[in-house]
């Protein structure tokens, strides 16, 4: 249990008298500690606490402790080469007020028979990560320190409890939700038809933890600035993407998926990282931004830092640092591919984690935004914040890190361009309100979505908006202001609008003109027609349509077309979404109108069935079931399963679903927890993308009676 660490001279050793204090044991009190901490949701043997609050620590001696004669130490070590001036080592005088240089604290709490129990509390701005625990008995015959015990190890995390710790959260259910809750809902679609998946974020499950704190081993990030919540976020942002560092996941925005696993087709994130960390660091194929930030944010939570999951409709990706999205027109209206290089995600993920900046003015303390998808360098590696929220609704861009890009994500102007045959160009139309439409996230304690666009941003028009418009281009953002009263004189309107009509996939377009002057506009529209990956970069334009459309003086006018399955289907694959950007040229003026549409594509659903009695130790069965009404067979699918603390990950492989036929799978489980759960399943395969359902259950305690 111990061993001598002070040289003896050659000779007989000495005879240890049977009065020497010695240590017989240590009692790490795991379950009390980790009830108080709210770490009992682990699946860990050994002590995880919350920097900053008491846990309590006992030490058997061979007697009774007697703090006027007996010298001991108490020790937490972390990493090989262990320095107190670097906070990696931390030592402590068992007596009456234990106090050490780090801000760490202890007190005996009570010291009777053989056991000095004592109340620890580590600094609130400590390092997190794994600690060993040692205790010295300084002896005239030297110094005896207890052996290396793996089981007396001690995981210390952020604590969004103790108001000393920059994560600290006032609010108790916000709190549980971005702490504490395991599952989550990922948004998607788009914002006339929004929809949405589950994600098993699975922090408590064995082996993301140290997951977890690999990443940052891997990372080589000094030990000493892991406890600093901005260089933490910053470096995992950096990690969870393998651009330039052989972090966690490999980006793949392609339709070929042969060498890993499709991005869709995950249902949680310790699959991830627990196969990320038996290979030793090889990075998991494959991930799109999504998945991206679940896998942060399991991250964040397993660390105790409180984070969300944030979905921004129409997200832009300027490549030039501006607030301008540039797209290029040819001469028919046409967009030009080879010269169109930015881009309008049809919608994009990120994370935001809440703390406080003592680097920049307080006011801008709160939620941060972080970005692990891997789109534009930061100080040299691919990664995005954190960058306070607030910061962004402002337009105060000077405060690190990265708000340039965020700002232009949710604020960017789209400039549309028309280039001729001879390679001029000119400004055709700007729409202000297209990008970041819609900003969401879970609603605490619910599935639902909450709105948090007024988080970002002011209302589009407003003199609030204008103001942070200027404030912003004042720091250095580009942004396009017209020489010409041309565009501001423009006295037609044109919008646009599209919808799936039918199970089969007809699309039907509505193009509404509005004539706003005293004379006949004649108005010649080039539709096309195409089908997008979800970022926005066209697949494959499939149809073009023109049309011409003749006005009165203060006229509107709609034309209503209709766009069949059979025009595109050839062309879907993964997440089926349809694009559609209208180009009008008024014949009297030469003045162009612009509007675009974007279309998800409904999928058949997935449903899952839940039988037996729903509480702890009780078998239950749940059953997966789908059919296929895609309009063709789907080949290679496989379905994944899984369900936080209730089962672990299952999945189900299928050659062939023929069209229109059905298919069952069933398992049983037993849950281990009471508390509200959910279980979630997702189909995937090369056809058919995104296929998820879930279903909410509250298992009942042991002892529960109807």
């Amino acid at each position: 249990m111990y061993e001598t660490i002070t040289a003896i001279p050659r000779g007989s050793l000495p005879t240890i008298d049977a009065s020497t204090l010695r240590v017989i044991n240590l009692n790490m009190y795991e379950q009390t500690n980790k009830m108080a901490h709210r770490t009992n949701m682990y699946d860990y043997s050994n002590l995880i606490v919350r920097r900053g609050q008491e846990f309590t620590l006992g030490i058997v001696f061979n007697r009774l402790f007697n703090p006027q004669f007996d010298i001991v130490n108490i020790e937490f070590l972390i990493g090989n080469n262990p320095n107190s001036t670097k906070r990696t080592l931390i030592t402590m005088a068992l007596g009456e007020n234990m106090v050490e240089s780090s801000k760490w604290k202890g007190r005996v709490l009570r010291n009777q028979a053989a056991e000095t129990k004592m109340g620890i509390t580590p600094a609130a701005d400590c390092i997190v990560g794994l600690f060993s625990t040692y205790v010295t008995v300084i002896t005239s015959l030297g110094k005896v320190r207890t052996e290396r015990n793996p089981k007396t190890d001690i995981y210390i995390l952020f604590n969004a409890w103790n108001p000393s710790d920059m994560v600290f959260m006032a609010n108790e259910d916000d709190r549980t939700e971005y702490v504490l809750n395991s599952v989550g809902i990922i948004f998607n679609g788009t914002v006339s038809d929004k929809s949405s998946r589950p994600w098993n974020f699975g922090q408590f499950q064995q082996g993301v933890l140290d997951a977890c704190l690999f990443i940052l081993d891997f990372g080589k990030m000094p030990l000493e600035y892991r406890g600093d919540v901005v260089k933490v976020t910053r470096k995992a942002s950096a990690m969870i993407n393998s651009q330039d560092d052989n972090g966690v996941l490999v980006g793949n925005w392609s339709n070929d998926f042969s060498l890993g696993t499709a991005p869709t087709a995950w249902t949680g994130s310790a699959e991830i990282l627990l196969s990320y960390v038996s290979k030793g660091g090889v990075p998991i194929k494959y991930a799109q931004c999504w998945v991206y930030a679940g896998v942060f944010n399991t991250f964040l939570r397993c660390l105790g830092l409180p984070s969300r999951l944030i979905t921004n409709y129409f997200s832009a990706h300027d490549s030039l640092g501006s607030i301008e999205t540039d797209i290029v027109l040819d001469e028919d209206g046409q967009i030009d591919m080879n010269y169109t290089t930015d881009s309008i995600w049809n919608y994009h993920c990120w994370n935001e984690v809440f703390t406080k900046r003592p680097d920049i003015p307080p006011v801008f303390s709160g939620w941060q935004a972080v970005d692990a998808t891997p789109q534009e360098t930061s100080e040299g590696y691919y990664r995005c914040g954190p960058v306070s929220v607030a910061a962004v609704k402002e337009g105060e861009l000077r405060y690190e890190y990265d708000a340039s890009f965020v700002f232009a994500e949710v604020n960017s102007d789209v400039v549309f361009h028309k280039r001729d045959k001879y390679g001029n160009t000119e400004v055709v139309s700007v729409n202000t309100t297209y990008v970041g439409q819609l900003i969401l996230t879970k609603m605490v304690g619910s599935n639902e979505p909450e709105d948090i666009t007024h988080t970002y941003k002011y209302p589009e028009g407003s003199a609030e908006d204008k103001r942070s418009m200027r404030q912003a281009e004042r720091q250095g953002m580009r942004r396009y202001h017209s020489n010409s009263s041309s565009l501001l004189n423009v006295d037609m309107q044109m919008q646009m609008e599209a919808k799936q009509i039918n199970t089969a996939g007809d699309i039907s377009l509505t193009i509404i003109v509005s004539n706003l002057s005293n004379q006949v506009r004649t108005v010649n529209i080039t539709l096309t027609c195409k089908t997008d990956y979800y970022t926005g970069a066209t697949n494959q334009q499939f149809k073009l349509i023109t049309q011409d459309m003749s006005l009165q003086s203060w006229e509107t006018k709609q034309q209503v077309f209709t766009v069949t399955a059979n025009e595109y289907m050839e062309f879907i694959t993964g997440q089926p979404f349809l694009s559609f950007i209208a180009c009008g040229l008024i014949s009297e003026t030469g003045m162009s109108l612009t509007s675009m549409a974007v279309v998800h594509l409904n999928a058949p659903p997935l449903l899952i069935d839940l039988k037996g009695p729903s509480q702890v130790g009780m078998d239950m069965y749940v059953t997966v079931k789908f059919t296929n009404t895609a309009g063709y067979d789907l080949r290679d699918v496989t379905i994944r399963l899984e369900g936080s603390d209730l089962m672990l990950l299952k999945t189900k492989q299928y050659s062939n679903i023929r069209q229109g036929s059905t298919v069952k799978w069933t398992e049983s489980f037993t849950p281990q927890m009471p508390g509200s759960k959910m279980l979630m399943a997702c189909l995937d395969c090369a056809a058919l993308r995104n296929v998820c359902g879930q279903v909410d259950i509250v298992i009942q305690s042991k002892d529960y009676e109807d």
